[in-house]
């Protein structure tokens, strides 16, 4: 899990040289045990802080994972099961999908091992494309058609050609650090948007990671379903395995998704740890109808059974599957299978080549300290790192010198009471240019570092 919810950032120029003047000497690369301990005696100055995301402390470039945050912190690891959420034609089919793009979109957590990428920047902004054959297959609902039916469906759309979903991100706020993002689907008519803004305690032992308090999760919109939406919340996680030199990712929360237009809400529990502190990854969920008026139950034991039009059980690092109707899932006599994440692997993007990207975009932005890192020049990633962090800092002072306040470009203001941004005009024009493979774009009239 990535500790902090920023990502890529400083605007050196891709022809300009850095000022710092370090040599260009390969130091020895410290195994992975090392890094945990150098790691951790830096947090156990922060045991009892209460936001550790808030303080923005600076890491040696050897303990970083050479990758901007914002290029890292996205929800797309498998977008073929984003694009497929609306293609039920019952509110039931059409949240199912909904989960199953949620265990998905997380999937370098269940694959790959937690890092720590770049501080994004202000201003610092990231944009790409995915595309993909629109091949999830249907999934079953009180109302589904015949086996032959789906199975028909399913043919159909493996025929199709390939799918493109853009996305857009850019670091709003500096102090608390916050990014919002859009992600956009014309053909299969979705779009999603939020910010992202975390909150961490480090306890001595572990980080618990909490949505910050600009997060209200993942907004997604069906805009072929009269834009029925969709809010899904993050549950709170645990980075662990400090002591022990393992880093490993646990959830042990509940989380949320609500349809108003529907009446349709999930409650999904993570459960905590098994028999002798065995992770067992387990999660279990019910899919209910509810009174977006009077939402106020936020645990599966509060909810009647007569409500419950499906369960959901699994462990999310593997298989999840679903039953329809409240009976309970282990007397159920057909089980779903949701999703195997098994086979799964985060799909690369497609993203602008480096002489199409402007100063303060992610890649280009951290090209210098991610070229320094990668050929083993942890000194001169360091320097590198630290006169960007210096430069953002100078940039602060002069815009409070001059009275004035930060505007983000792509988006309408820093953040938003009800945690959906808005894009502006220059936003959507960019999001239109990713649609036609078209990357040009303006440089930006101010940086933030």
């Amino acid at each position: 899990m990535a500790l902090s919810k920023e990502a890529t950032g400083p605007s050196i120029g891709a022809a300009s040289e850095p000022s710092v003047s370090v040599p260009a000497v390969e130091e020895k690369q410290q195994d992975d045990g090392s890094k945990l301990k150098t790691f951790l005696g830096i947090l156990r100055r922060f045991i009892g802080v209460s936001d550790l995301a808030a303080i923005r402390f600076s890491l040696p470039a050897q303990l970083l994972e050479p990758t901007p945050n914002l290029e890292y912190w996205n929800y797309l690891d498998r977008p073929e099961t984003f694009i497929s959420i609306g293609d039920s034609d019952a509110p039931v089919g059409r949240m199912l999908g909904t989960l199953r793009f949620w265990f998905t979109k997380d999937l370098k957590y269940v694959k790959g091992k937690p890092c720590k990428p770049y501080n994004s920047t202000l201003g610092e902004f990231f944009r790409c494309n995915w595309e993909v054959d629109d091949t999830s297959p249907p999934l079953k609902h009180p109302s589904s058609a015949s086996q032959s039916s789906a199975a028909s469906i399913a043919s159909n759309k493996s025929g199709t050609n390939k799918v493109k979903i853009s996305f857009l991100t850019e670091q709003t706020s500096h102090h608390p650090p916050v990014s919002a993002f859009f992600i956009d689907c014309p053909e299969k008519g979705i779009i999603a948007r939020g910010y992202d803004h975390l909150s961490a305690k480090f306890t001595g032992t572990s980080i618990r990671v909490t949505p910050g308090s600009h997060n209200f999760g993942i907004f997604i919109t069906l805009q072929k379903w009269d834009d029925e939406q969709y809010q899904l919340t993050h549950p709170a996680a645990h980075l662990g395995g400090l002591l022990r030199g393992a880093l490993s990712v646990s959830v042990t929360d509940a989380c949320y998704v609500t349809c108003p237009k529907t009446k349709l809400k999930v409650i999904l529990q993570y459960l905590e740890e098994g028999w002798l502190g065995r992770t067992q990854n387990k999660v279990e969920g019910i899919i209910f109808t509810y009174d977006p008026e009077n939402d106020t139950k936020t645990k599966i034991k509060e909810v009647s059974d007569k409500d419950v039009v499906a369960r959901i059980e699994g462990a999310w690092t593997d298989k999840i599957y679903y039953t329809l109707g409240s009976q309970p899932f282990a007397k159920s006599s057909e089980k779903h299978l949701l999703i195997d994440l098994n086979p799964l692997f985060p799909v690369p993007k497609i993203v602008p080549p480096m002489e199409k990207q402007l100063p303060n975009e992610s890649r280009r932005f951290w090209q210098h300290v991610t070229d320094a890192i990668l050929s083993k020049q942890y000194a001169r990633a360091t320097a590198l790192k630290q006169e960007i962090e210096e430069r953002q800092r100078q940039k602060a002072a002069e815009r409070k010198a001059r009275n004035t306040e930060w505007q983000p470009r792509f988006f309408v203001g820093a953040v938003t009471p009800i945690g959906k941004p808005d894009l502006t005009k220059e936003g959507e024009e960019v999001l239109k240019g990713l649609h036609r493979d078209d990357f040009t774009l303006p440089e930006s009239g101010e940086l933030g570092a």
